[in-house]
Order: C-alpha cells, then structure tokens, then sequence
C-alpha cells in the first residue's frame, strides 16, 4: 500500500509518498512560517504522486477523545476543531492539510496518526499532574507528550544501528528541531517525555519558552495587566531562542557564539543547560541509557549541539568521538572509544511510522 503522508507543522509543510518497503518514492518540503502554507504547493505536490491508496495526516493533539490513530470522519475533524487551541502553532495547518487534500483525493481513504498516541501508555506517574481531580477528569487535563512519530523511528531505528533487539534497550530520543522535546523509551514503550498538556512544556525551543514557572504567568496577568492571548502568544511565538538571541535558527545562533556574540552565547548555554538536565532526567525513568539518539533539524545538523550537550553527561558513560560528530551525514554511530552508553545521530523518518499507522488502521477497519 502506497501511503501519501502529509505532515503539517508549525515551520513547514512536508509532503512524502511511502512504498510497502518505507522507500520515501517522492518528497517535497516547503516554509510553512507559523504554520501557514501555499495550496497550490500541496496541490503541486500531491498531483505530482501516482499510486496513492491512502493517505496520512500527522496530526499533533488528539486529546482524550483519540490515544490512538484513527480514520478521519467529520466527527473527528469537528473534535480536532475543538481542541485547536491545545496546540495553535500545530492543530490549523494539519486541519487545513485535511480538507486540501480531502478535496484533491476524496475517494482515498484517510487516517489521522496522532503524535500524542506514542506517549499514550506512560505509566501514570509520569502522565499525571499532581493538580485537582476535577481538571484531571472533566477537562482530560494530563501529560500527553508529542513528536511521537519521531521518537518512535528513532528508537527502533537506534536498536538496528546498535544491533541489539528494541525490546532489551534504554533509549533517550531527542528530537530538536523548531520544536523539541525528548522522550524516555524501555523496550520500545514511551515512559517518559518532556512535553505536556501542549507542546509548550520542556526543552528551550526555537520561539516556545519550554518549562517555566506557572506563577510568572499568573504574576504577569496580575501585574502586568497581560491577557490570555497576549500570554500565548509571548510563550509560544516570542520566547525560546528568539527571545535570547535574537534569532529562532540555531543556525545562526551558533553563528552569533563563534563571533563572540554574547546575547548568542547566553542562548546557546541556556538551550544546553536544559537539554542536558533533561536527558538525565529521562535516563533517570529507566535506570539508566543504553542509547542516546539525537534527531530532527537540530539534533542531525548541529554538531556543536550534540557534543556540548554529551560533554555534560559523562556520568551516564557517554562520550562523542569528535571527528565523528563532525562528519555524521546519516544514520551512525558517533560514540568514542571506550563510550558504556552509545550516542547516535538518526535522520528523522515521521513518514514511515505514518504509513504504518495508516496500514495497521486500514487493516483493523476493512
């Protein structure tokens, strides 16, 4: 089966057909500032495919009504609809995926693969937020954690690489890139992760604040007179690396440090100083790593990222050979010598884990 994936994000619009054997047949990548994207480049691009037998739409939230993927009805569109404020950056463009493409193939059948479904079987002490009862059951308030699709390849892609089963391996996936977040994976199950109730919670990120103090927001809405809206929007769209350096790209933040920039250093060390007490915190849910993978713009194409990060983290037996850091292109191995815990760079692959999704709905419905 054949499997149109379209995968829209808050920076950018990805369009992929996927064969039976996870061969990516045709691709197309296009900017997709704040989540807003051209029709006519998805209409482009989908006319460009043959063969289409189903399609997949990465969807970031399915809230408490959906821990699973599931055949798009207008029952489910009207239900994403209602929960479009849990993710803004995320939940309009895949919103606006569906219905483009609904009209471009309307007798293809289409699934909508939630990233909030890898982390849906943590372990309640990790899902819980030690809030009221009523929040926890009338409004399905919890830690649902997202990039699902990613961490998932990352981890059955790093048991490949290390040549061991995924059912026996600790693994801590870290997928940075506009979004970030990390995830603890035992036995190819999530059991921890860094994102909560929206994709906001944890890790410094290119424009999202990440994990902050719940009573600064309440201090700035007594104080400082700020609306809901006007909160959202400094937290997601005006905070993380944009508000430290000046710029949402590492990119050019790495840019910034190398010239002695030092509102770009401040960033940079921020960014590491919670990535790095982040994974210890997921290696802490396992008892240990086995496997360290790094994924995503960020986490394949920033050496500097992944070695100052690892260089904090020796307690936990990694350590990164630095000419193999520096010339990784693909999938591999950038562990030194001596390394107890592996450090691996994997290319981020959320198409292949859609079509699978795809193919298992499809045949549980048909």
């Amino acid at each position: 089966m054949r499997v149109l994936v379209v995968n829209a994000g808050s920076s950018s619009l990805k369009v992929s057909l996927v064969d039976d054997d996870d061969s990516a047949v045709a691709e197309h990548e296009f900017k997709a500032a704040g989540g807003r994207f051209e029709d006519a480049q998805l209409e482009g691009a989908v006319r460009g495919m043959e063969g289409v037998d189903a399609v997949g739409h990465r969807v970031v939230h399915g809230g408490k009504r959906h821990p699973a993927s599931v055949r798009i009805t207008p029952e489910v569109v009207d239900y994403l609809v209602s929960i479009s404020d849990l993710a803004p950056l995320h939940m309009p463009p895949a919103l606006a995926g569906i219905a483009a493409v609904r009209a471009l193939l309307p007798r293809v059948p289409a699934v909508a693969c939630f990233d909030t479904a890898f982390h849906s079987r943590m372990p309640a002490e990790a899902s819980t937020y030690a809030v009221p009862l009523e929040w926890r059951t009338e409004h399905g308030v919890r830690r649902y954690g997202f990039h699902g699709f990613s961490h998932a390849y990352a981890s059955r892609r790093a048991a490949e690489i290390v040549g061991r089963p995924e059912a026996f391996l600790r693994t801590i996936t870290c997928h940075l890139g506009s979004g970030a977040s990390l995830a603890a994976v035992l036995g190819g199950r999530s059991v921890d992760t860094t994102m909560g109730l929206t994709p906001m919670e944890g890790l410094v990120m290119a424009t999202r604040s990440g994990t902050v103090d719940p009573g600064m927001v309440l201090w700035l809405q007594r104080h400082a007179g700020m609306t809901e809206p006007q909160l959202n929007d400094a937290l997601d769209q005006k905070s993380g690396l944009l508000a430290l350096a000046g710029v949402a790209d590492m990119r050019e933040v790495l840019r910034g440090v190398t010239a002695g920039v030092e509102r770009s250093r401040l960033a940079f060390d921020v960014y590491i100083h919670r990535l790095r007490s982040c994974i210890a915190a997921m290696a802490a849910a396992m008892n240990g790593a086995d496997a360290v993978v790094f994924t995503g713009g960020v986490g394949e194409h920033a050496p500097a990222v992944r070695a100052a990060a690892v260089a904090g983290l020796r307690f936990l037996g990694l350590e990164i050979d630095p000419d193999l850091n520096s010339k990784v292109e693909a999938d591999g191995d950038v562990s030194a010598i001596g390394a107890t815990t592996r450090t691996l760079v994997v290319r981020a692959r959320e198409d292949v884990e859609v079509a699978r999704e795809v193919r298992r709905v499809l045949a549980d419905t048909t």
